[in-house]
């Protein structure tokens, strides 16, 4: 394969995570903000993180309400092959590896330590120069 085609297949699947990201956020945003509707089933894939979200109800949904539409964001300038879209998911993921490692260190290893890896190698991925060049130039054409 291509070195142009995997390149594009990865700025693809870049893109595809962030809107992903932006509704499971909203998602939980959502179930915090407004509880009591059919919504909040889908707590039962992650209930522990309810367990732990859930007392905190506004003050931790309105929060994830913004990281959906800072993430929608990112992702409509990442296929727009905006700089300023590339710029935004690298720093929403360097925030999500700063937190990985703060979990890390706070006692919660195994999952601070799979997130950090996970996120550590997505933020080297979007750091490559063959990544970053594809942003240069704000006339690239949209992949969407």
């Amino acid at each position: 394969m291509a070195p142009q085609t995997k390149s594009r297949k990865g700025i693809m699947a870049v893109g595809i995570f962030l809107f992903f990201g932006a509704i499971m956020a909203a998602l939980a945003g959502t179930t915090l903000v407004w509880r009591g509707t059919t919504l909040d089933r889908l707590w039962l894939l992650n209930p522990r993180a309810y367990q732990e979200l859930a007392p905190h109800g506004k003050a931790v949904g309105i929060p994830f309400l913004l990281l959906g539409l800072g993430l929608v964001i990112a992702g409509t300038g990442w296929f727009k092959r905006r700089l300023w879209g590339w710029r935004l998911a690298v720093g929403i993921i360097a925030v999500q590896v700063l937190g990985d490692l703060v979990n890390a260190f706070l006692g919660d290893r195994v999952r601070g330590g799979i997130g950090l890896v996970i996120a550590g190698a997505l933020l080297m991925y979007l750091l490559r120069a063959e990544v970053r060049g594809a942003f240069a130039n704000a006339d690239a054409p949209c992949i969407l």
